[in-house]
Formats: structure tokens, sequence, C-alpha cells
């Protein structure tokens, strides 16, 4: 795991530096043992210490935390705190996940890439679409909070799926301001 400590106007010496690596390495590989890499930043915060720490730890996923207290060493104790606990509920989710796949229900389907529109969108608006790619999809029947799971750990940002509750189909999707949007035409009103 490549580490990166720094200081904005704090001077991380070779003490703080060991106790950094040492702790971190050993929080995140009991987690995740080949995570990708790790920054540190110490700062100021008029008579306080701030540490922030982010954690790659797979393609897709970053964890971090930060704490403000009057000593450095605390500061990063309390944020890498923070991280592992952030680390351990993701490994659990994931854990989680891979159980619950070996008793999903999957519905084949055919997922077909279409070619934008481009420019010249209004002259193409009578053709026919362009398909790109087809290729072989499966609509799985989960839970509402599985499908989520499910959508944050493939980096999707959309997801059609069989509602367990009703027998429906349902979309979920990621939307602009970051929370997720859930269409189900069985809650209609």
């Amino acid at each position: 795991m490549n580490i990166s400590i720094k200081g904005k106007h704090v001077d991380v010496g070779e003490a703080l530096r060991g106790h950094v690596m040492e702790n971190l390495t050993a929080t995140v590989t009991k987690y995740f043992e080949r995570a990708m890499e790790s920054s540190i930043v110490f700062s100021r915060e008029g008579h306080l210490f701030r540490a922030d720490i982010s954690v790659h730890a797979r393609r897709g996923t970053v964890m971090q935390g930060h704490s403000t207290t009057d000593d450095a060493y605390t500061a990063f104790d309390k944020a890498l705190d923070r991280v592992a606990k952030q680390l351990r509920r993701h490994k659990k989710r994931l854990r989680d996940h891979h159980k619950s796949q070996s008793n999903v229900e999957a519905l084949p389907a055919q997922y077909s890439i279409i070619a934008s529109a481009g420019e010249e969108g209004d002259a193409l608006a009578d053709a026919k679409a362009v398909i790109i790619a087809e290729m072989p999809h499966e609509i799985a029947t989960l839970t509402v909070g599985e499908a989520v799971t499910r959508m944050d750990l493939d980096d999707s940002p959309i997801m059609m799926f069989r509602n367990r509750a009703h027998g429906d189909f349902n979309v979920i999707y990621r939307r602009g301001d970051g929370n997720i949007g859930w269409i189900d035409p069985k809650n209609t009103q």
C-alpha cells in the first residue's frame, strides 16, 4: 500500500511518521490486504492538531476520517478509529453480499448499448438506433437494501431488480446530489 504523509504548517517528524505507518498499515490490512493507497494530512487549527485520513481500499472504495485534538498522535488515532469502523462495516457488507448471492433468483435479460445521437441528433431522430453491443444480463430478485448494496459494490449508477417484497420490477439510481433514487410502480399513491 502506498502511504503519503504530509503536514500543512506542521513538521511531521520521524516518530510521528513511524507511528502512522505502523498503525495505519496494521488497521487497513486487517480488513483489506491489498489496499491501494492512503493519504494522511496533519494541519493546525488554532492551537489544535487536525488529522485527515483517506484510504483507497479498492476500486471505488474510499474511506475518510478526521479528528481535531490538542495532540497530533491522538488526532491521528481518533481519525484512524473512524476509518477502521468504516472499513469494518464495508467488509461486513461485502461478506453479507457474497453470502446472499448464493440464494438470489435471477431472470435472464438482454443488455444493449446504443450509440448516442451525437451532434446530428435531429437528423438521426427518424433513423433506426444503432446497437453497438449486446450481452446477456441477469435481473436479480432482491430487497431494496440488497439492491443498493449491490449497486454500491458494482460501482454502477443505476440498477434494475425484481423486488422480493412484491415481485415487480424496480429501479434504483444514483442521483446528481449523491443520494439514491428508487422507482417502484407498486408504491404509487
